[in-house]
């Protein structure tokens, strides 16, 4: 079975961006610009593959792409209606109009969505944000990778926004890197008991 991996980055007290969904990409630089450029290259906009020297390469993690309203939006106020071309892309809003025929929207229930590109043969599925779709798809999110990056915000868009959980998920830590720009590459694999 396919696995979802939430794939982001975040402040170091845990927001993914500011209160009016600022954010700061000073960080990707030296060696953690090259950690994802070789190991998450899919995870390179199409539109700025090309700049970073990524031309047409292959995919190697995922093919597919889970995007919220909020933060496919972005992309559309700079003319960018495919922002990830080389996956599969899948945005999830209830008003959306479409955009472009390589963006599926999905209007219904994400986690039976989830569930069953989970049961479709391919690579690994990205969950790209925001916090509300994460929120709605804790319960299905097999694996973190969380870029951690040495700033604080203060206030903003959190990892996750869902309603407090009395009995949360246990993760396990299987690796962690700290980069020469003081960022910190991260990932948990959800621990499931069987």
């Amino acid at each position: 079975m396919r696995r979802l991996t939430y794939y982001i980055g975040c402040s170091l007290d845990g927001f993914i961006a500011g209160p009016d969904g600022e954010t700061d990409s000073s960080g990707f630089d030296g060696d953690l610009k090259d950690a994802i450029l070789n190991e998450y290259p899919e995870t390179i906009p199409t539109h700025a593959r090309g700049a970073l020297g990524l031309g047409d390469a292959p995919n190697k993690v995922f093919d597919a792409v889970l995007m919220g309203r909020v933060t496919y939006e972005p992309a559309l106020r700079i003319g960018v209606t495919s922002p990830y071309a080389h996956l599969r892309q899948y945005v999830f809003s209830s008003t959306l109009p479409p955009t472009n025929p390589e963006v599926e929207l999905v209007t219904g229930d994400p986690v039976e969505f989830v569930r069953g590109l989970k049961r479709q043969p391919g690579a690994g599925i990205w969950l790209c944000g925001g916090a509300g779709l994460a929120g709605q798809l804790l319960g299905e999110i097999d694996e973190l990778v969380v870029k951690r990056y040495p700033m604080v915000y203060g206030s903003g868009i959190p990892l996750f926004r869902a309603p407090f959980d009395p009995a949360p998920a246990d993760w396990q830590l299987r690796e962690s890197r700290v980069f020469l720009t003081g960022t910190t590459l991260t990932s948990y694999v959800r621990h499931r008991e069987h």
